[in-house]
């Protein structure tokens, strides 16, 4: 059996595989590569199995969004280590021998992500993930390379391994053990920010993630679902909290949700001046959300919260008031 395994979760994206499986089936030799089907209703298995003869299929009986897609697809998969790539991703040569190489001498490294650049501009960082992401104190997440809606250009500042807070699920690499000891991603949230959340609970138990810049990608963003949609908005905000509200250490769990809550409200403001009231509404239904669901998930806190990410200072002041646009590493000081 070979160590790693590449798994797309695919959902009727028969023109997306037609796209990019070539570039993973020719560069990756190391791997075994599995095609996650969502019960799709187009052609896209017919399409896998009469071109492309080693991708192993596993079929879901429903379209599970993200987090369930993967936890039941990956009941099936034995390899060590788990490649959870995209179905718009465009991989390059030599893309998982850094990233092998990192989990086989680094014991400690439990998650990875790669380079991830824009496949329309491919001198250009992509929003899913860009350099590796952070989060900030009132739970928004930012990575090197993008500050909200600002992206960096690639100019070699970020070819470096370093430790970050999560990975992108864009191309998440974890091992296959430290999945399962965490029982997956949380399919309470469907879509967006189940990583974020994944890594958050494998950071409370001392794993590390990792960032590789000698591993690059290329990620079209949005094929599943577009930048402007209200439901994307909904899904973001939504889980966000969700997240917050499972991980926030006790001590801050107050202070911090009254100035989120105060900050989404402003964005909801935002919206409704710029006369995007489908958006305004997508924020009114994700709070509807956290209120209804408060206790569920304050049940799924674990014992242990770590404060330490804390110490990230707001992402929100440094952009918007400060007008910071590029990573600067001494704005994160909590790793």
């Amino acid at each position: 059996m070979k160590k790693i395994a590449v798994v797309i979760l695919n959902w009727n994206g028969r023109k997306l595989l037609e796209e990019f499986l070539p570039s993973i089936i020719r560069f990756s030799e190391q791997a075994t590569v599995y095609v996650a089907d969502n019960a799709s209703t187009d052609d896209s298995i017919s399409f896998i199995k009469n071109t492309f003869s080693t991708i192993k299929i596993i079929q879901n009986s429903d379209n599970f969004g993200f987090a369930k897609g993967y936890n039941e697809a990956l009941k099936f998969v034995e390899e060590e280590f788990y490649a959870l790539v995209n179905s718009d991703i465009e991989v390059t040569e030599n893309w998982l021998n850094p990233i092998l190489e990192m989990f086989e001498n680094q014991p400690e490294t439990s998650i990875i992500q790669p380079k991830i650049l824009d496949y329309k501009n491919k001198e250009m960082f992509e929003y899913a993930g860009a350099g590796g992401g952070f989060i900030d104190k009132y739970g928004f997440p930012f990575c090197r390379g993008r500050i909200f809606q600002h992206l960096e250009k690639d100019e070699s500042q970020y070819n470096d391994e370093t430790e970050i807070f999560w990975a992108s699920g864009a191309c998440f690499f974890i091992r296959k053990e430290v999945y399962r000891k965490l029982k997956g991603f949380d399919e309470d949230f469907f879509a967006h920010q189940e990583e974020i959340d994944l890594c958050w609970r494998a950071f409370n138990l001392n794993y590390k993630v990792k960032y590789n810049g000698k591993s690059t990608v290329y990620h079209v963003g949005g094929a599943t679902l577009n930048e402007s949609s209200p439901h994307k908005t909904f899904l973001n905000f939504r889980n966000s909290l969700w997240m917050m509200l499972k991980n926030v250490p006790r001590e801050k769990l107050v202070s911090t949700f009254f100035i989120r809550l105060t900050l989404d409200g402003q964005a909801g403001l935002h919206f409704a001046l710029h006369g995007k009231f489908s958006h305004l509404f997508a924020v009114l239904k994700a709070h509807f959300y956290f209120y209804f669901f408060l206790f569920k998930f304050l049940n799924k806190r674990e014992s242990n919260q770590y404060a330490n990410y804390y110490k990230t200072k707001s992402i929100v002041y440094y952009h918007f008031i400060k007008k910071g646009i590029i990573f600067d590493s001494s704005f994160n000081n909590s790793l």
